[in-house]
C-alpha cells in the first residue's frame, strides 16, 4: 500500500488519483467513504471539521480492506490521521496482514491550502476548520510520520505547493525508487 498524507487541501486526493490510474490500483479514500456513509449528527460534527474517533475509523477501515485485494498495491488516501490508528496499521504491516511501500507526505503553506480549499467551496471549508486542520496537522499527522519513520517506512517528503504536474513528477520520482 502507498499512504497519501498531510494537511488538508495539500492535494492528496488528487494526486492518489493520479497515481492509482497511472499505475492502474485501487483507491481508497477514507474521506470518500466517510462522506457516502457518515450521516446525522456525526456528519455535522465532520461538516464541522471534527475528526471521527479512532475505533470508528479503524472498523470502517476494516470494512474497506475486506472488499478489496488487500495482497495487491493500492493507494490509501486520508488513514492513518493519529498515532493509535497509525499503530494499528503498524501492528497489521507486523502481523504481515498488509504492505506499506511507502507514505507520500504532501507539504503545502497554510496560505496556498486556505486558497485551494476555498475554491474547492465544500461545506467543511471553511477559515475557522482550515485553522483548526493545521493544528490537527501539527498535533496527529508529523507524530504519526515519526511513528513510520521508527519502523523504517519509506517516506518522500514533496512540496506540494508547486503546481499539480510538477508534484505529480516527483510522487512518480520517488515511486520509481520503490517500485
Amino acid at each position: 500500500m502507498i499512504i497519501f498524507t498531510g494537511v488538508v487541501g495539500s492535494g492528496k486526493s488528487s494526486q492518489g488519483r493520479m497515481l492509482a490510474d497511472e499505475m492502474g490500483l485501487a483507491w481508497v479514500s477514507t474521506g470518500e467513504f466517510l462522506r457516502m456513509l457518515i450521516s446525522g449528527d456525526r456528519r455535522k460534527e465532520m461538516l464541522q471539521g471534527k475528526l471521527i474517533d479512532d475505533a470508528e475509523i479503524i472498523g470502517l477501515i476494516q470494512k474497506i480492506f475486506a472488499m478489496i485485494n488487500t495482497d495487491n498495491e493500492f493507494i490509501l488516501d486520508g488513514f492513518p490521521r493519529t498515532s493509535e490508528q497509525a499503530d494499528w496499521l503498524l501492528s497489521q504491516r507486523k502481523h504481515e496482514q498488509l504492505t506499506i511501500t511507502a507514505v507520500i507526505h504532501l507539504t503545502a503553506s497554510e496560505e496556498v491550502v486556505r486558497g485551494r480549499l476555498l475554491d474547492r467551496g465544500r461545506q467543511d471549508d471553511h477559515h475557522d476548520a482550515i485553522k483548526e486542520r493545521f493544528a490537527e496537522y501539527e498535533e496527529h499527522i508529523l507524530p504519526v510520520l515519526e511513528q513510520f519513520k521508527l519502523a523504517s517506512v519509506p517516506i518522500f517528503d514533496i512540496d506540494a505547493n508547486k503546481s499539480i504536474d510538477e508534484v505529480h513528477s516527483e510522487i512518480e520520482a520517488a515511486m520509481n525508487t520503490v517500485i
